[in-house]
């Protein structure tokens, strides 16, 4: 397997760049270009109220791995103007976040060299290593901390040198609605006779201050190794956080990193590579793959969220909340990928049945309807009250159906479908029947929004009513096999369901009235329903549909989500430079520095949208477009040989697309899409 493109390192910040993200997908981490300080964290599952719309929200986290370096009475925290970046560098390969700063002080200069990493095998528990020369003897201090300072919340309980650990401490969230727990150990290496001291006060962040004489050219090694543990999995998290914290002292510090860098060795055997497309293009793929993979983990409490888990000031917007985009993006990829992850993915749905069960009985239906944002830790409803999408987003319960119905046929997992699967899937078809009405013409879905989030409402919208017919299929599919479920009637609403179309080309239309001079009308709605949501039609209608929606591309480009996608389209009715065109406009240019981070609106269309990344639902559509939709492949529970199922047809430049360690069905497998095929292969090992 060859190593993953890294990207370019950063010499220079600048005011706009969004700090690097470093996460594992239970902790999440904004690190700045001096590592130590004014980071931010978010932990999985870690929930407070919104301060200004009282929902409930992710919440801020104090930060595992701050800290200070002071020579003589000059200290870096009061003074980072006297700081120079040199170099900061991500890994990809590893995980690993490197930095190079200066920092002159009145007595001396120093050159500090950071490693900041979040361990995906002990996954509560971030890792940081600092490395500081001094260019003249000095008085020196290195101090480790977690800081909790502009942090919302408040202490709960707090702890120094207690335990074998430098500190632990108990954070309540804003609002009080949950508490996350943290203990961290220090350790200096390098330093003769170094005073150890602690910070006493009962309110200040836990801080390890080592202070010595430093000698010039001397190597001195901080090394800190901080737990964070949400309530929701322990409901002592501090008391836990010890224990966490004193399982990754025994490990060690160089193993813990040794486990980590092989833990994305693993991952990293699903790489996919865009044969003959330039090295730029490989480059965007590799650095999606990294956003997503660090944004997700089998030990997660809660699934992960539109940015991942990362967390900036200027856009809380989405406050943690779990939305469509995550079933619809961000599993498709990891289904072939890290199925553990998606597993786990999906588990955030499955535990949290009785709140789409509420959210569908207080609206008058049966079955299942989950909330267009919900809570991290109930799965309910969560979004502002003046957010009118609740009342009109009706498609997420199908999304999340497929979701479940794919990793069945990924895995072949039938203990899964049956205690897992079956219940949603039943759950969502009933939710369907119920909410569709019989009329003249079949089954009409009316009164609802769709991807486009228009004002108003519309009926019969493309992609609702699309990915109804497909989740009924599935549930259909699911429920003959387990001899459950209402299987005839669903299968005859999914064959009746109506779709506008254009009386004279065959277009299916977004929905009842279409006006291509209205508001959003170039929203491919109905291609989305085609892919990813499967629907099946006729090749001449899938290519119009298709060559309809492109030629309004120009009116969508630059917008979140569907922009990955058009490429696909493109390719589909078999215009190469016009994928590679749908690919530039609909993905690429998302893609800044530093570090190669996918926004959610292309700058360029959006000046004014707030540059907020990595945006998953945009890097996983990416993705996704690259794994199924190029290569033609399709999850259903026959062989995975005949997954593969139409012609390959790639961007201009672009000759193959290949993966070689994809998972399916407990077995190794290969993935070979070259241009001009028949099909592409699909080779189980």
């Amino acid at each position: 397997m060859s190593s993953p493109m890294s990207p370019d390192p950063v010499t220079t910040w600048r005011p706009e760049y969004l700090p690097a993200y470093l996460a594992n997908g239970l902790l999440g981490l904004r690190v700045g270009p001096v590592p130590h300080l004014r980071g931010v964290a978010i932990v999985s599952g870690f929930e407070g109220l919104d301060p200004t719309n009282l929902v409930r929200s992710f919440a801020r986290a104090p930060y595992p791995v701050a800290g200070d370096v002071r020579i003589g009475r000059v200290a870096l925290s009061g003074a980072p103007e006297r700081a120079t970046l040199r170099e900061q560098r991500y890994d990809f390969a590893t995980g690993e976040l490197h930095t190079r700063l200066s920092f002159e002080g009145t007595e001396a200069r120093a050159e500090i060299d950071v490693l900041t990493f979040c361990s995906r095998t002990l996954p509560t528990v971030v890792l940081q290593e600092i490395v500081v020369r001094v260019d003249r003897a000095c008085d020196l201090m290195l101090s480790a901390a977690v800081d909790t300072g502009r942090v919302p919340g408040a202490w709960g309980d707090r702890m120094t040198d207690r335990f074998a650990v430098d500190g632990l401490l108990r954070w309540l969230s804003h609002g009080g609605t949950s508490s996350c727990g943290a203990a961290y150990v220090s350790e200096l290496a390098g330093a003769r006779d170094a005073e150890r001291t602690f910070d006493l006060s009962g309110v200040a962040p836990l801080s390890t201050s080592y202070t010595f004489r430093a000698e010039p050219g001397r190597p001195y090694r901080l090394r800190q190794l901080t737990s964070l543990v949400p309530d929701v999995l322990h409901d002592q998290p501090h008391l836990q956080a010890v224990r966490l914290v004193n399982a990754a002292v025994e490990r060690g510090f160089d193993e813990l990193r040794r486990q980590n860098a092989q833990a994305w060795r693993e991952l990293w055997r699903g790489r996919i590579v865009l044969a003959g497309a330039p090295a730029r293009w490989q480059a965007m793929a590799d650095a999606a793959y990294f956003y997503l993979h660090t944004s997700v983990h089998r030990s997660s409490p809660a699934s992960t969220c539109l940015f991942g888990m990362a967390y900036w000031p200027d856009y809380h917007y989405y406050r943690g909340h779990v939305m469509w985009d995550i079933e619809t993006f961000v599993v498709p990829p990891l289904l072939l990928t890290h199925p553990e992850a998606a597993c786990t993915l999906l588990n955030y749905r499955s535990l949290r049945l009785d709140g789409a069960r509420a959210n569908a009985a207080m609206a008058g239906f049966r079955g299942l309807h989950f909330p267009w944002e919900s809570s991290m830790r109930l799965g309910q409803e969560a979004s502002p009250l003046d957010a009118p999408a609740p009342d009109k987003e009706h498609h997420v319960g199908m999304g999340v159906a497929l979701a479940f119905a794919r990793y069945v046929h990924a895995t072949g997992d039938r203990d899964f479908a049956a205690t897992h699967a079956w219940p949603v899937l039943n759950g969502v078809a009933e939710w369907i029947s119920s909410r569709l009405v019989r009329t003249a013409r079949g089954c009409e879905i009316l009164g609802v929004n769709g991807i486009a989030e228009i004002e108003g409402m519309v009926d019969n919208n493309a992609f609702v009513n699309m990915s109804a017919a497909v989740a009924l299929r599935e549930a259909a599919t699911l429920g003959r096999s387990l001899g459950r479920g209402r299987v005839e009637a669903w299968e005859k609403a999914a064959v009746d369901m109506v779709l506008a179309t254009d009386p004279d080309t065959g277009v299916i239309l977004n929905n009842d009235g279409y006006d291509r001079g209205e508001g959003k009308a170039g929203t491919p709605e109905a291609p989305a329903g085609l892919f990813p949501a499967g629907f099946e039609t006729d090749p001449e209608t899938e290519r119009r549909t298709f060559a309809f929606y492109l030629d309004q591309a120009d009116s969508y480009l630059g917008s979140p989500m569907l922009s990955a996608l058009l490429g696909v389209y493109a390719a589909r009715t078999g215009d190469r430079d016009l994928a590679l065109e749908m690919f530039e406009r609909g993905y690429a240019r998302f893609v800044v520095d530093p570090y190669l981070t996918t926004l959610e609106y292309d700058p360029a269309v959006f000046p004014d949208q707030t540059r907020a990344g990595p945006f998953s639902a945009n890097l996983g559509g990416f993705l996704t477009a690259c794994l199924y939709g190029l290569t033609g492949l399709t999850l259903d529970g026959g062989d995975p040989k005949g997954w593969p199922r139409r012609p390959v047809t790639l961007p201009r430049g672009w000759d193959a697309i290949t993966a070689d360690g994809l998972h399916v069905r407990d077995h190794e497998a290969v993935l070979r899409a070259e241009h001009g095929a028949e099909r592409a292969r699909l080779t189980l090992c």
